[in-house]
């Protein structure tokens, strides 16, 4: 009996909110938000729906510690000898590729945009903001701008990605969009002059000019 009793609690040990938050993501990754339910979770972690309610309340504060989870990784990364428009730059690179590698943390930002993840994020952008040295009556618009244009853009482009899987060639796919655009150049003579480049963009490229646009325009208030 006290074995018995020894091993259980070397289970409940081992069974720590951050590994079961770690195999939410994993099932988020691998079956969508319609996937993850306890009973998947508990599978995957071979354990009950029991042990789990434990340390996580309900699905909904999973989802908030999973995205909570996976923004800390990817801003984690930025270096902390960064100036601050490198650190905003890497801010904003890796919650683009956070957002195309676990689409679902973008729906779960949007849905939720005061939870703990945006919070980090406005936070961190909202110190380089700082940082840069303009006015203060400008902070609050500075970093907001920054927060919707990344969150935007990493969703939007999270979505398109999602039209692009195999054996869809994302080449092919640009080309007939690029000719689709060009169709009607008497209702559109803007997007026909730039289509060309849509053929040969690279996302994430162009996201981070975007965000040098805003950034530009923040330190021109300085």
């Amino acid at each position: 009996m006290a074995k018995a009793t020894r091993g259980s609690e070397r289970r409940e040990e081992a069974l720590s909110r951050e590994r079961i938050v770690e195999v939410a993501i994993e099932l988020l990754d691998d079956e969508g938000e319609g996937g993850l339910t306890f009973r998947a979770l508990a599978s995957r972690l071979a354990t009950g729906p029991g042990a789990i309610y434990w340390h996580i309340a309900n699905k909904n504060e999973l989802l908030v510690a999973a995205s909570d989870a996976v923004v800390a990784r990817a801003m984690g990364e930025v270096l902390a000898s960064a100036s601050p428009r490198e650190a905003i730059r890497g801010i904003a690179a890796g919650v683009f590729e956070a957002i195309d590698a676990h689409p679902w943390v973008g729906a779960q930002l949007s849905r939720a945009p005061w939870q703990t993840a945006m919070l980090q994020i406005f936070e961190r952008l909202g110190r380089q903001v700082q940082a840069l040295g303009g006015p203060e009556r400008a902070w609050f618009t500075s970093a907001s701008a920054l927060l919707s244009y990344i969150i935007g853009v990493s969703v939007q482009n999270a979505a398109n990605g999602r039209l692009l899987e195999p054996p869809v060639d994302r080449a092919d796919f640009l080309e007939k969009v690029s000719a689709q655009w060009t169709r009607d150049a008497h209702a559109y003579p803007f997007t026909v002059k730039v289509a060309a480049r849509l053929r040969e963009h690279d996302d994430r490229a162009e996201f981070l000019a975007g965000i040098d646009l805003i950034l530009a325009g923040i330190e021109a208030s300085r």
